[in-house]
């Protein structure tokens, strides 16, 4: 029905020719959004370079608009463009899914796009395993992250824009009714700290942590910090120099100077291994961490998505970080 009620808004809101538009187009529409090239869009749909060109006339002719227009070596979509573009690729992923249903699944020949909803704390800690598992076994298929500012991700899910969530849960975490999961790593928080921190020298004392000043990383809407929580439960509180809503650049700005930053154990060993950080047991007890995927039972139910379950669960089940 969400296919139905996407193409009857397509055929009803538009001109009366798109009536008669060959869905076709909209691929090549697709293509153009993301390779920005007519020849790069054209190898993908295995058509020639001047065959992609007249689609697009075709497309033009219809929409009543440019679409894409060439700036420097880019072809750049239009205001108009940009205004459908979220709607024909989430048509054609929802028609993707449904026509897709009891077909048998190539990983190494599909081009099938996976779209994944995730803060940046989860995109760090999760996805740098799984895109090197996949790009091994099916080096043509498209994985989209889309940036969620909620813990667990799960409303782009509802809504039909994600085929899978990565979030947080701890046990404050909200049960989703109607969703299933499955948990990759469950860990606590940690202390990084630049190597060679002038007044951190072996274990990470309570009073020492107190007297630092830190980053806090709220990347989630409405939400305070687990480590705030903690320490208001121990009628304490840190100093916090720097508000981000972003693990990266925290991570860059603890290397540079002497701020602490309190993170999930798998992140902090993923930024360990390219900074200068040194990891350190939390001084405080805070509740444990666990990492998951969420997703739609209607999603597992192709084959596509039961592979894609299958590679998480493989790679990031396995994933068990060492402290450096």
């Amino acid at each position: 029905m969400h296919v139905l009620h996407f193409l009857q808004a397509i055929v009803h809101g538009m001109h009366d020719a798109l009536r008669q538009l060959d869905l076709n187009l909209l691929l090549v529409f697709d293509a153009l959004l993301r390779h920005r090239s007519v020849a790069m869009a054209a190898d993908e749909l295995a058509i020639s370079p001047s065959a992609c060109s007249h689609a697009l006339a075709r497309l033009r002719s219809a929409l009543l608009d440019e679409l894409f227009v060439r700036e420097g070596a880019a072809m750049e979509p239009t205001a108009k463009a940009r205004r459908l573009a979220d709607g024909v690729q989430d048509g054609l992923r929802l028609l993707s899914t449904s026509l897709g249903e009891g077909r048998s699944f190539n990983p190494a020949s599909s081009r099938q796009t996976f779209v994944f909803a995730a803060t940046d704390f989860t995109t760090f800690a999760l996805l740098p395993p799984l895109v090197a598992a996949v790009a091994a076994v099916a080096p043509r298929i498209r994985i989209k992250v889309e940036h969620s500012r909620r813990r667990d991700s799960v409303e782009a899910l509802a809504c039909g824009r994600a085929h899978f969530a990565l979030g947080f849960a701890d046990e404050s975490a909200t049960i989703h009714k109607g969703l299933d999961s499955i948990t990759f790593m469950e860990g606590d928080y940690v202390v990084l700290a630049r190597a060679g921190h002038p007044r951190i020298q072996g274990q990470l004392t309570l009073a020492q942590y107190l007297k630092e000043r830190h980053v806090a990383v709220l990347p989630w809407e409405d939400e305070a910090s687990v480590i705030d929580g903690a320490l208001l439960q121990m009628k304490q509180a840190r100093d916090v120099a720097l508000e981000l809503p972003s693990m990266l650049a925290a991570t860059c700005i603890v290397a540079a100077t002497d701020l602490l930053l309190t993170l999930p154990h798998s992140a902090a060993v993923h930024a360990a291994a390219s900074l200068p950080l040194a990891i350190h047991p939390a001084p405080l007890r805070t509740p444990p961490y666990t990492l998951k995927a969420f997703f739609h039972p209607r999603h597992a139910s192709t084959p596509g998505h039961r592979w894609m379950l299958a590679q998480m669960s493989q790679v990031l089940g396995s994933a068990t970080p060492t402290q450096r």
